[in-house]
């Protein structure tokens, strides 16, 4: 069975080594038509070999020079340029698992627009990550997953043997079509970083979509690789869960119970990171 073709859009931002990997993987991946990398910042070394790497393949573009603008402007700058029917988005310090695009469009083939497919997360030791699986967000598991205590997120729970449906899905590892990316507007560029994944999908949703998770798809992610200090991504998170319960608030007791739990969910976050 013969799938459409995969743009990969690549974000780095101070990424390390781990991004050659990812890129390795792509570009011997058959599935995958061209790789878009877009270059948030990063070291005049990685750049160098970026580079080379771009010169040496006919199917990869790099588009730098506007600076650090954020994870979800930067996917809508490469989505921009994407020329395949399907649009893969993965992290630069993830490896792609072989035969997880076939798996991801198959689950999607009998779907209609708009829609978006995620897999697993797996860590070095094969572990499930944080993130790939997780519940509706609510302000009560916001502000109890900040403070350490998790009632989002589904790794801990046993894992399904077929694609199934998912409330949310992560950012760090999708599959969708240019149709459904265009139906939903792309990320909502005001998150600079976090959530923007969690409102994509609340929005596929909201427009009557469909969001799937496939065990058969995977990727290896090594996590900790930006050389972004972990204060400022915190920081990018608050603001980010701010923005979301702000967004999606109805009436006025809706509206005062987020602002008054934001504060709280700033501290958990805080904390986390002492």
């Amino acid at each position: 069975m013969s799938h459409p073709a995969v743009s990969a859009i690549v974000v780095s931002y101070q990424t390390g080594p781990r991004l050659k990997e990812c890129l390795y993987a792509l570009s011997a991946d058959p599935a995958v038509s061209e790789i878009i990398l877009v270059d948030n910042g990063n070291p005049e070394q990685m750049r160098a070999w970026v580079a080379r790497f771009a010169e040496s393949r006919t199917n990869v573009q790099v588009l730098s020079g506007h600076g650090n603008i954020g994870f979800g402007a930067a996917v809508n700058l490469g989505a921009d340029r994407a020329g395949g029917p399907h649009i893969l988005v993965i992290n630069p310090d993830a490896v792609l698992r072989w035969n997880s695009l076939p798996s991801m469009q198959t689950a999607a083939s009998a779907l209609s627009a708009p829609w978006i497919v995620g897999g697993k997360i797996f860590d070095i030791n094969g572990q499930e990550e944080r993130g790939g699986r997780r519940k509706t967000l609510t302000l009560w598991r916001a502000i109890t997953s900040a403070l350490g205590w998790n009632t989002w997120t589904l790794e801990q729970t046993p894992p399904p043997s077929e694609p199934v449906e998912m409330p949310v899905i992560s950012g760090a590892f999708f599959l969708t079509s240019r149709e459904s990316y265009d139906m939903l507007g792309g990320f909502d560029e005001a998150y600079f970083l976090h959530v923007e994944d969690v409102d994509l999908c609340r929005r596929c949703w909201m427009a009557g979509g469909r969001v799937l998770y496939d065990p058969g798809a995977a990727v290896l992610h090594y996590g900790s690789t930006s050389d972004a200090p972990s204060r400022v991504v915190q920081s990018h998170k608050g603001d980010s869960l701010a923005r979301y319960f702000r967004k999606f608030a109805k009436g006025a007791l809706d509206r005062l119970a987020v602002e008054l739990t934001i504060p709280f969910i700033r501290i958990g976050l805080w904390l986390a990171r002492h």
